[in-house]
């Protein structure tokens, strides 16, 4: 964690622009059948990934993968870096009522903090209009909470014309920061069981979903293995 807020806020400070993007289970499972969405991801300068799964399978298959970047807490140490080194930000993605909340809510946290702008994430009849909300607002980092795959391709086909020197998607992060979705206890982040819980809170949305994401990435990971391993 330390290493890649580290290393944004050296590519800030020298405004080499960065498009960052955390990859988890279901992303991967995604990417095998959405072309746009893989070029989207493999077209970002810095990936990490969020996702014990992920973080299991890579080292199963003998990659050096030291930790997880949960995107929740990477948001929130950029946020205090951006106050500490005086970088506005802006804030997209959400209800209009939740981004509300998120901005009131980070700006109480750290009372250095710049937002420049925030707005909701429906936005998809005039993108153009809220592309240049963003450029004209001044901002330095751009955070978008807007579900996969829409994020990844909003962020990527826009990225020349977004006026900031980096940009993450965060996902469902602006409503666990507003109260509306609470987080999984340490111990269930820990043991990789962090998608059970979503499950516990959201049952109808979320159980076919996980299940078949994480059958898909276990049989992924299997053929992987065995072809490792020369089978």
């Amino acid at each position: 964690m330390d290493e890649t807020v580290d290393l944004i806020r050296s590519r800030v400070e020298q405004r080499l622009f960065t498009q960052h993007v955390v990859v988890n289970v279901a992303k991967l499972v995604h990417m095998q059948t959405d072309d746009q969405l893989a070029a989207s991801v493999r077209a970002c300068d810095l990936i990490n990934i969020d996702g014990m799964g992920v973080v299991w399978g890579g080292r199963l298959l003998g990659h050096q993968v030291p930790e997880r970047v949960a995107g929740v807490d990477l948001f929130d140490r950029l946020l205090k870096m951006a106050a500490g080194q005086d970088f506005p930000v802006f804030l997209l993605g959400a209800t209009d009522t939740v981004v509300t909340s998120v901005a009131a809510k980070v700006s109480q946290r750290y009372p250095r903090l710049k937002v420049s702008g925030y707005h909701d994430g429906y936005f998809w009849e005039d993108e153009q209009s809220v592309v240049a909300e963003i450029r004209n607002s001044g901002a330095r980092l751009l955070f978008v909470a807007i579900t996969s795959p829409k994020k990844e391709n909003f962020i990527n086909r826009w990225k020349s014309e977004l006026g900031v020197d980096f940009v993450m998607g965060v996902g469902g992060t602006f409503d666990v920061v507003a109260g509306k979705v609470k987080r999984a206890p340490v111990w269930m982040q820990r043991s990789g069981l962090e998608w059970l819980f979503r499950v516990i809170q959201e049952p109808r949305r979320m159980w076919k979903r996980y299940l078949v994401t994480n059958v898909k990435f276990a049989l992924m990971l299997g053929t992987a293995w065995l072809s490792s391993r020369g089978g």
